[in-house]
């Protein structure tokens, strides 16, 4: 696991499908906080719910997180993960109100009312090596999963979360009276995706609980079912399976995939 030794910044991830009415004053509350303690990332807010990463002095993101789920009911249920750096890997701190807090165009999704069953991490790796029959499916887009994913996944190819239903709809056809597993970075898309193919009448829905991070927490041999590195969406670019940062820079990661706009659009300067 990801040596934590002489690491002083606290990065956090966290998403929750919620009822966050009224937005406006959520959103200014929350900016002042993060800024008179000097913490960066990114905030995304919707009516339907909460996507954050932040980094920054632990004690201080620490007042932040807390004060955060005080604010409106359910928060106080949001799964949160941390990990540790020893810089800030966001150069600063944007807060946003979106339609959708991840963007996939189809009406009357409700991830708060239902979502697949969520298949804990242990499970996953029993499932994996076991050989369980399931369709497997990478829920990221189409040069994350090239970077690097479960081994016998399928890759639906999108470079957008949008483009997912019309790829479900041309192939669920394969996948009757079939287990269905899905997952992605941090379990975000998967509530979503799972939510809307319950509705599309895909019956043997499973997401990976917490995502791919949640994975390399829990597994300490996750190498054995991993193919190459995980990108994620800061200056780290990617990381290993004991979740620590490798040397891929994003000017690779963009030379790879030229079609696509992945990531932050700066990096750290590497020593």
């Amino acid at each position: 696991m990801e040596d934590n030794a002489n690491k002083s910044i606290l990065n956090v991830s966290f998403y929750m499908f919620v009822d966050l009415t009224p937005i406006a004053p959520l959103k200014e509350e929350l900016r002042a906080m993060c800024s008179e303690r000097g913490i960066k990332g990114s905030v995304i807010l919707a009516y339907e719910g909460i996507n954050a990463m932040l980094a920054g002095p632990a004690e201080e993101l620490e007042e932040v997180l807390t004060w955060l789920v005080e604010q409106r009911d359910g928060l106080d249920q949001m799964p949160i993960k941390r990990s540790w750096t020893d810089y800030v890997p966001f150069k600063k701190l944007m807060i946003k109100v979106k339609s959708e807090i991840v963007t996939m165009r189809e009406d009357n999704v409700d991830a708060i009312g239902q979502t697949g069953s969520h298949l804990p991490a242990e499970q996953m790796r029993d499932w994996l090596r076991a050989g369980e029959e399931m369709v497997l499916i990478d829920v990221r887009n189409d040069f994350e999963c090239q970077i690097g994913t479960f081994r016998g996944a399928i890759n639906p190819e999108t470079t957008a979360f949008h483009e997912f239903p019309a790829w479900v709809r041309e192939h669920r056809g394969e996948w009757d009276g079939k287990k269905v597993v899905m997952f992605c970075t941090g379990g975000i898309r998967c509530e979503k995706a799972t939510s809307w193919m319950l509705d599309e009448g895909v019956e043997q829905m499973y997401q990976l609980e917490g995502g791919i991070i949640t994975y390399f927490e829990q597994i300490e041999d996750a190498e054995k079912d991993w193919d190459g590195d995980l990108f994620v969406f800061d200056e780290r670019v990617t990381i290993d399976t004991n979740l620590n940062e490798t040397d891929m820079t994003m000017e690779q990661v963009k030379a790879m995939y030229p079609s696509q706009s992945p990531g932050p659009k700066k990096q750290k300067e590497r020593a």
